[in-house]
């Protein structure tokens, strides 16, 4: 019981230092009426009430429901993913930085590829359990699993989203292994995929740049450059104690997007390094709680359930955390529980609810 009760702990410090790293990166951003303020960390704070709710709820509710919600929340999230592809559903799934993955419900603009992430997640948890020792075998195992959510991927690739696509397949791919998928299979599917990959790569020209430029980056431009050397300069800049809260430079204009694709940097220039290994600290705190959660479940659909939370939110900070410090090409994916947006903030604390609730079943 102590591992869900440090949870909430770790949760609620991660989310309370979010919102000030949003508030310090976004404090000065010029809002659509001219002005400036803090309205990006007050609607941050909405959402962290929602998904704090939410949290609470799931926490207290059996996670074996989630077995029956499977394939309903994976139809929902489906269904969620193709409206923006529709050609007439452009009043409610605006065109922002040239992609629509927004989805506008009235009282929430909801960024389905994120509520994908926990979907599948779900899904692929409850379908390993059921099916146990045919994990192992590829034709009654795996390949339901591929014909299933290759369709899923497809939709968040043609948003266009390729990073967060690639996160899901690593996603569910995760649990697969966890629930005794051999390796032979996924090294088959990447020999497949790969094509594919290198496709999509190669036919968008923002993508190649982006993999050109961080494989050779004194030959790019400084214009294909610029997002990653202002992170690597605020990170630099924070030296050890930080600038201090609210004192970033960067964030006036020279690193785009600082308060939620570069949160990271934005808390590496204003807190230091001492801020930065607190956030490493407290989501290492975090993965190793579910892992522990996922030793202790009472059973498969607990433990992959339980491995798979924690494998979402440890991989999204790793790569987040790669893209910062420039050691991974650049990507869209969001800091957990710290970055702007209330859709991947919702996700994640209703998540933490879900595995609370397998640590909470644990076995003597």
């Amino acid at each position: 019981m102590w591992e869900g009760r440090l949870l909430a702990v770790v949760t609620a410090v991660l989310v309370v230092f979010g919102l000030a790293a949003v508030y310090g990166a976004s404090s000065l951003v010029t809002t659509a009426g001219g002005q400036v303020g803090a309205s990006f960390a007050l609607r941050q704070a909405v959402g962290a009430g929602v998904g704090g709710l939410l949290a609470v709820v799931f926490a207290r509710t059996d996670y074996h429901r989630w077995r029956r919600w499977a394939w309903p929340l994976l139809g929902v999230t489906g269904l969620l993913l193709l409206i923006p592809l529709l050609p007439f559903t452009h009043p409610i799934t605006p065109t922002i930085n040239g992609a629509r993955r927004w989805v506008n419900l009235g009282v929430l603009t909801l960024q389905p590829s994120e509520l994908a992430k926990f979907a599948v997640v779900v899904w692929c948890a409850m379908l390993a359990a059921k099916k146990g020792e045919q994990v192992r075998d590829f034709q009654k195992g795996v390949l339901p699993f591929v014909v299933i959510l290759v369709p899923v991927i497809g939709l968040i690739f043609l948003e266009p989203h390729l990073s967060m696509a690639l996160l899901i397949a690593l996603l569910a791919g995760s649990v697969m292994f966890t629930a005794g998928a051999r390796i032979g299979h996924f090294l088959a599917l990447g020999v497949a995929a790969g094509p594919l990959l290198f496709g999509a790569v190669a036919t968008a020209q923002y993508r190649l740049a982006r993999v050109l430029t961080f494989l050779n980056p004194g030959a790019a431009p400084a214009e294909a450059t610029w997002q990653v050397q202002q992170s690597l300069t605020g990170i630099g800049a924070g030296q050890l104690l930080g600038a201090g809260f609210g004192q970033g430079q960067q964030k006036l204009g020279y690193l785009p997007y600082a308060y939620s694709d570069f949160i990271f940097s934005t808390i590496g220039e204003e807190w230091g390094f001492v801020g930065v290994v607190a956030i490493a600290l407290l989501f290492g705190t975090f993965v190793w709680l579910g892992f522990r959660i996922a030793r202790h479940a009472p059973d498969l659909f607990g433990q992959l359930l339980a491995t798979g939370i924690s494998v979402m939110v440890g991989l999204s900070v790793v790569l987040h955390i790669g893209v910062s410090l420039a050691v991974i090409p650049a990507t869209g994916v969001t800091l957990p529980f710290m970055s702007y947006g209330r859709s991947s903030l919702i996700v994640a604390l209703a998540a933490t609810g879900v595995l609370a609730s397998v640590g909470r079943a644990r076995k003597a």
